[in-house]
């Protein structure tokens, strides 16, 4: 029995790492491409660019690197910069338009003990699990009624209103100790010094949990964008990808690859954070 549950935890150990590397993939093919000069992307996949006969092939490594992509896209394409200082806009204002109304919304529904912060908050689940597919037509009328539309508030207002990140938040206050409250308030704390001197510094890894999520999130945004945004210098970073044509595929790669460079430096840092926020039962006693 012994050599087969070695077995078993060698294949899940080899499906694990399988599973990652099959992730890491598309990585690892954007920082290939961006690297490649546009003579050997055109020899190496020219069915899928061109559209020509036959099959694509791909190497890892370029044959003959070149900073030319790289060079390009920082100095001599401005709309990459109006782009990024778009996503810029809009995944700062939604964070901290959610840390002005959800942590307050999550620590009210967590302290409530009655029947109706209880139907409140399934309410709440029950909107998340909607898919924005579900709710488009109702916030463009809503929306084109305010005059948002094809404006950065069409974008950030139902993000700033969402329920997830109050999900996130709501278990964390979850866990501040009743034992805590009523000391504070024996003491002579009202609600609000609770709230922002005892509540929020125990519940700030949850907190930040949902912040780290919420840009994951929200940088990579491209359904709302595209329905609610008309004007192309407008577009976040996310929705604009230059033609992958004959000439310009390099680029493309370049524009793909710098696009994901801030999630992977936000994740890379808060990894420990998103980790131990999203557990629960992470506040102690």
């Amino acid at each position: 029995m012994r050599w087969v549950s070695k077995g078993v935890h060698l294949s899940i150990k080899f499906f694990v790492l399988m599973g990652a590397a099959l992730s890491v993939l598309p990585l690892v093919f954007l920082i290939g491409g961006a690297f490649m000069g546009e003579s050997e992307l055109e020899q190496i996949a020219a069915p899928v660019i061109s559209g020509g006969s036959g099959y694509a092939s791909w190497h890892f490594i370029p044959l003959y690197p070149t900073f030319k992509n790289i060079i390009g896209l920082l100095f001599d394409t401005p709309e990459y910069y109006v782009l990024f200082w778009n996503s810029v806009k809009i995944v700062g204002v939604i964070l901290i338009g959610q840390l002005v109304f959800a942590v307050p919304a999550a620590w009210g529904l967590a302290r409530s003990r009655n029947r109706l912060s209880k139907i409140i908050f399934g309410l709440y689940m029950f909107c998340m699990i909607l898919p924005f597919q579900v709710t488009m037509l109702s916030q463009y009328l809503v929306l084109n009624r305010l005059n948002m539309i094809n404006t950065h508030w069409a974008v950030i207002l139902p993000f700033v209103f969402s329920t997830f990140p109050i999900f996130i938040m709501y278990s964390a206050f979850e866990q501040v100790p009743d034992s805590v409250v009523e000391a504070a308030r024996l003491d002579g704390a009202g609600g609000f010094k609770v709230f922002i001197y005892m509540a929020v510094p125990i519940a700030k890894r949850g907190i930040l949990a949902a912040v780290i999520l919420g840009f994951l999130e929200y940088w990579n945004i491209v359904e709302q964008p595209v329905v609610f945004l008309k004007d192309k210098y407008l577009l976040p970073l996310s929705v604009y990808l230059p033609d992958v044509t004959g000439g310009s595929a390099g680029k493309a790669f370049a524009f793909a690859l710098f696009s994901c460079i801030p999630s992977l430096i936000i994740f890379y840092i808060g990894k420990d954070i998103l980790a131990e926020g999203i557990s629960i039962g992470s506040a102690d006693d």
